[in-house]
Parts: structure tokens; C-alpha cells; sequence
């Protein structure tokens, strides 16, 4: 044998020509490569979770999204954000959504009922109304700080199909001063473009929800006052699996991330008070009204 082919042994370490350990490298390489091939990752890579979601979850629920796509980089996202009343109105028509996050439960228990959804509903949040200006400190105010006409216009969430809006128009009536101010309402189609509506100058105040007045460019934009809870029915929050979303892993895999303590502690830092069990809850914030 050629000393160049030969091993040799010193000690307990046994040297090997260099020829042989390529071999031996290269080998593991194709064995590397072709079990990257019988595995290539999972089995919802490259689908896209489509999901509709009440407008108040916006700047949560990016941030919950981001925090998923950390662990799942494969994972991709269509979210469209608007009226949890007309998300519901275009689930029953048939709207290809895999997910829906409704700001008042009540309507996904409604598919649910119908037989429209792919599994129960989930509690996720309560939401809780403010009054917020960026023209005025209401940091002290209540509702009955807006029967003042020289205040100009309120902005509120249509009641007839955004429950923000509905929530608004009980407080009002609690407190007494619907009447006084149903002249001066400007109407957003969401809570999402009342708060617009607010921040834009279009209304002097806006009635919205606490998740956007915590929102970054909203928060350093202005002030706002807590409306109390008690005020109105709540705004308990919750979201279903569609029968589209069925037997989609993505779909399931971030609905059991909606419940992870990322995702809680997230919710509650934009104001949500969640579901028993949960650790996570909406700051003190300023109450305002006492009536």
C-alpha cells in the first residue's frame, strides 16, 4: 500500500488521508440536500390567510402579525379592516375571508348559528370607548362636556352596522344628551374614519375606541378621556375560523397564536381588556364620565 493512501494512528486520534474524508463530507452533503427535498418546509408555505377584522384592531393586530411572522417567515397575510356590521352582511354572501375578528361577538355567534362559520366563536378583547380631540384637553371631560354647541362637531362610528357606534349612542342616551347633540354628528363608516374624522379637524372630538387613541401617531396627537364601561352594553370581541379557513394549517396555526401570551400582553398594551384567564388587562386610563 502507498503511505499516500494509507491511515496512520497516534495515539487514541486516528489521521485519514484527506481524499477519504472528501468523500465521506460529500456524502453527507446529498444525504443533507435530499432530505431538504422530502421536507420542504410546511405545508402552508406560500398560502396567504386572508383575514377581515373590525377596524379597532388595526395597530394591535399588525403587531400581533409581525410577532407570528418572527416564528412563521413563510406565513403571509391579505387583512382588510373596516365595519364588523358589513364584514358580517358580506360572510353570509359568500366573501372569502378565512378569518373573522368582529368588535361585537354577537355576530360571529350569528354565523356561527347559521351554520356559516368552521368552528366555534373565540373571545379575544373588550373594547372601551374615549372622547378624543386633538384640538381640545379632554383628559378631564365627560359626555356631558359635548351638549355645548360652540364645541362644533362630533364624531362617531355609524351605529347602524359598527358596534362602536352603537356602544356610542347607548352612552350618550345614558348620560342624557343624545338629543343635544344628534345635530352636530358627523358619522364614520367605522371607528377607524371616526378617529380619522377627529385627527383630520373634520370634528372637534371624536367618540372612538381606546386600541386607536393608544395607537403611536394617535396618542401623540392628542388627549382623551375613558367613558365609563358601565355606560353601555360591552364591547366584547371575538373572532371565528370560516368555512373557508377550514383545514387551512395557517388559518389554525395563528388562531391558536391569538390566545399565546404574546398576543395577550400586545392587546392589552393597546387598551383591551381581555377574557378571563387572562394576565394581560387595559391600563388605568382617565375615566371621565360619572353619569
Amino acid at each position: 500500500m502507498c503511505a499516500s493512501q494509507s491511515s496512520f494512528q497516534t495515539g487514541n486520534f486516528i489521521a485519514r488521508p484527506l481524499g477519504s474524508v472528501l468523500g465521506h463530507f460529500k456524502w453527507i452533503l446529498i444525504f443533507l440536500m435530499l432530505g431538504s427535498l422530502g421536507n420542504p418546509g410546511p405545508v402552508w408555505a406560500g398560502a396567504t390567510l386572508s383575514i377581515a377584522a373590525a377596524s379597532d384592531l388595526k395597530p394591535a393586530l399588525e403587531e400581533i402579525i409581525a410577532g407570528f411572522r418572527i416564528l412563521h417567515p413563510q406565513a403571509s397575510f391579505d387583512v382588510i379592516y373596516g365595519s364588523s356590521g358589513k364584514f358580517y352582511t358580506q360572510i353570509q354572501q359568500g366573501a372569502p375571508f378565512d378569518l373573522f375578528f368582529s368588535a361585537d361577538i354577537t355576530l360571529p355567534r350569528n354565523l356561527v348559528a347559521q351554520g356559516l362559520a368552521g368552528g366555534p366563536v373565540r373571545p379575544y378583547a373588550i373594547g372601551r370607548l374615549v372622547i378624543w380631540s386633538s384640538v381640545r384637553n379632554v383628559s378631564t371631560w365627560s359626555l356631558q362636556n359635548l351638549v355645548d354647541p360652540a364645541l362644533g362637531k362630533i364624531a362617531m362610528a355609524n351605529p347602524r352596522h359598527a358596534p362602536y357606534g352603537q356602544r356610542a349612542e347607548e352612552a350618550l342616551r345614558a348620560v342624557g344628551v343624545w338629543d343635544a347633540v344628534l345635530e352636530r354628528l358627523v358619522l364614520g363608516e367605522n371607528i377607524a374614519q371616526t378617529a380619522q374624522f377627529a385627527a383630520s379637524g373634520n370634528a372637534t372630538v371624536g367618540i372612538i375606541a381606546l386600541s386607536l387613541a393608544l395607537d403611536p401617531v394617535m396618542a401623540g396627537a392628542g388627549s382623551y378621556a375613558l367613558i365609563k364601561p358601565g355606560l353601555h352594553a360591552p364591547l366584547e370581541q371575538g373572532f371565528i375560523i370560516t368555512q373557508q379557513g377550514v383545514g387551512k394549517p395557517l388559518v389554525q396555526e395563528f388562531a391558536v397564536f391569538m390566545t399565546s401570551p404574546q398576543a395577550r400582553d400586545i392587546l392589552g398594551r393597546f387598551g383591551f381588556d381581555l377574557p378571563a384567564g387572562s394576565e394581560a388587562s387595559c391600563e388605568g386610563g382617565r375615566e371621565g364620565d360619572h353619569g
